[in-house]
């Protein structure tokens, strides 16, 4: 990271002047001084996790996201989800409003100027209660859904995020402010040009809202045999129409999500537990060790033993 020049880029403790580009700046600044080496760093911030990476990756890295915002500092990253691969650069956010299996890759990073980055999962709850402040009249009539929103920052949410993770200089500023510092956050992206797809997350009876809940379904359910017809009526909803915004909202159908969310559990079971392939995959719902074998590959790359190998090497 390029030394700042504290002439041209004020401290960051206790201004909030300058200008968009000068907050990125201090806040690039405070994430390296948050992060005393590569890797994703959760403090005493519930939700909260801050990123560095010092290089390029070459392989994408598979794992499931809860709904959350991502804002760039510096560097940037390759987002994909489903068929559809979202870039995030410096000073851009992308929002994800359902917990969904996503592909990441750094795209842009150096020892000298690693990726920095800030994380922070979204509360349906919290945003359910700040809707109806933002939006009293209701909202406005969605016509498009998508798995990811990518947006310019503002010096608004910038300076937020800046100062929610500065409270963690201090215990009593992590208790007192931090959750007015949440809360401000969350309405500026509720007043963003996202700002409504975010709030259908918390709003109830919602199309966004009902797959919210199938997907919820489906992650404490995974391992169970559901059809889609089934799936729908859970959440009072023609088949067709749910079929068609569970794929809107999360870029795959219900049971290629389902699929998704197996092969993540049996890769942790492995992983973690050092469980052995067979014994993974019928804890995960899988009746077949070689049809898990083949969808493990074609999701991961890899048979399942090379994988989890690899991965244990490189840890």
């Amino acid at each position: 990271m390029k030394e700042l020049n504290i002439h041209s880029v004020p401290s960051a403790s206790g201004n909030v002047g300058g200008t968009h580009e000068e907050e990125i700046s201090r806040l690039a600044h405070l994430i390296y001084t948050q992060t005393p080496h590569d890797g994703t760093f959760s403090h005493r911030i519930p939700g909260l996790h801050i990123n560095r990476y010092s290089r390029i990756e070459t392989n994408t890295i598979k794992t499931l996201c809860l709904p959350s915002l991502l804002i760039v500092a510096q560097g940037a990253k390759a987002v994909t989800l489903g068929n559809k691969i979202y870039d995030v650069g410096r000073s851009h956010m992308l929002t994800l409003p359902v917990a969904l299996p996503v592909a990441l890759r750094t795209t842009q990073a150096s020892p000298s100027e690693p990726f920095l980055s800030v994380g922070l999962e979204l509360d349906p709850q919290r945003i359910s209660e700040l809707v109806m402040k933002v939006y009293p009249q209701g909202l406005p009539t969605i016509r498009k859904w998508s798995a990811g929103y990518v947006t310019s920052t503002d010096f608004g949410i910038v300076n937020a995020i800046r100062r929610l993770v500065e409270c963690l200089q201090s215990s009593d500023d992590t208790k007192l402010l931090a959750p007015l510092v949440l809360d401000e956050i969350l309405i500026r992206v509720l007043r963003s040009s996202i700002g409504v797809h975010v709030a259908e997350m918390g709003f109830a009876d919602s199309d966004v809202q009902r797959i919210i809940k199938a997907v919820a379904w489906l992650r404490n359910n995974f391992s169970q045999q559901i059809k889609v017809v089934d799936l729908a009526k859970l959440v009072h909803m023609s088949e067709s129409s749910f079929h068609e915004h569970f794929k809107s909202v999360t870029s795959m159908s219900p049971l290629q999500y389902q699929k998704a969310l197996r092969l993540h559990e049996a890769r942790r079971l492995m992983l973690s537990n050092s469980m052995d392939a067979t014994t993974a995959c019928q804890l995960v719902g899988y009746v077949s060790d070689s049809q898990f074998s083949r969808d493990y590959s074609r999701f991961f790359g890899r048979p399942p033993r090379r994988d989890v190998t690899s991965l244990r090497q490189k840890a």
